[in-house]
């Protein structure tokens, strides 16, 4: 049934942002300053909702909603994968909280790496201590590169020591980091516990093929602060019961989801160990309502398993940008907001 002209309300047309201004956009300062500046603010939990999964043989549809804190946008990112044909697409939508108009549509494939580092980095500068960092990057892949490149915004670091399990992707990410100007001390090591002796802050961005974990609580020295953003569903695994047992904290962008949806989480529960009793939430961290790090030798675990304020904050500052830059597109046609 169509609507009567006279409900429709005048609205700004939408928008599209494509990948590749996405890409062009991107600016990882002022993507961990956003999230820093969105989690220091006042939230209801009725603002970032659990996420919800339909799955079909093989292929499952992921949505994720939020409201941000600024008061400009809501959102929603939608995920269609499918592990077995090895294919996913991600479009992310904006609508403004003031008038209901759907203001944009993203390409979403770029920001949730781009939200998912940034939150990480975010997390290491509120947790690791404050001096030039010895950093352990167990993964070589495009989500290494992330974690290093957004760390990279926000502090100095003394050296990096990479680990994967071949050893021409590892040189390969070794060279990389060096010409990103990371530290003056940059080498790939041969295996993933060579690469945690001494450091300060490990990055994890690789799951085994197999599920097994990729690094172990017994390599890790004290006070170390890790990063774990691959394991998201319940069939996935990149720490072990003994790295969640060693952490005096876990903190999470979604603890009530890492502890009981993620391989890791319920892997620890059955091991015995109270996860909740660690847990502290990301936002509680950053808005100063809790410390992280209580002293120097407490090993902290930030625990990711992404969270749509994450991809909306990122989008609506994307959108921002899209829009000083030109480098968006005007869609000749949108979903008509109405009055009702």
């Amino acid at each position: 049934m169509n609507t009567p002209a006279s409900f429709a309300t005048p609205q700004v047309p939408t928008v599209f942002v494509g990948d590749a201004d996405v890409a062009a956009l991107t600016d990882w300062s002022a993507a961990v300053a956003a999230l820093r500046d969105a989690y220091a603010r006042p939230m209801s939990p009725a603002m970032v909702p659990p996420r919800s999964m339909a799955r079909g043989d093989g292929f499952w549809l992921r949505g994720l909603s939020a409201v941000s804190p600024s008061g400009e946008y809501m959102g929603c990112k939608l995920i269609a994968a499918s592990p077995k044909i090895h294919r996913a697409s991600y479009l992310i939508s904006l609508f403004d909280q003031r008038t209901m108009d759907l203001a944009a549509l993203i390409d979403g494939n770029q920001i949730t790496g781009i939200r998912t580092a940034a939150a990480a980095a975010l997390a290491v500068d509120l947790l690791a201590p404050r001096k030039h960092l010895a950093v352990a990057v167990i993964g070589s892949g495009f989500e290494a590169r992330g974690l290093l490149q957004a760390l990279l915004a926000v502090r100095e670091l003394a050296s990096v020591r990479v680990f994967s399990p071949t050893p021409a992707s590892r040189a390969r990410f070794a060279g990389w980091a060096r010409d990103q100007g990371s530290a003056a001390d940059v080498a790939d090591v041969d295996s993933a516990q060579a690469a945690l002796r001494d450091a300060d802050v490990v990055l994890c961005a690789a799951r085994s093929r197999d599920e097994t974990p990729t690094i172990r609580g017994e390599w890790l020295p004290a006070g170390a602060t890790v990063v774990s953003i691959g394991s998201t569903l319940p069939e996935q695994r990149e720490i072990d019961e003994a790295t969640m047992a060693r952490a005096a904290r876990i903190v999470s962008d979604m603890p009530e989801e890492v502890a009981h949806d993620t391989g890791d989480g319920i892997a620890a529960k059955a091991a015995g160990i109270d996860l909740m009793e660690k847990m502290v939430s990301l936002a509680d961290i950053a808005s100063g309502r809790s410390a992280g790090r209580r002293s120097a030798d407490e090993i902290v675990v930030y625990k990711s398993v992404g969270s749509a304020l994450q991809d909306v904050v990122i989008a609506e500052m994307l959108l921002r940008r899209a829009r000083a830059a030109g480098r968006c597109t005007v869609l000749p046609i949108s979903v008509l907001t109405i009055d009702k």
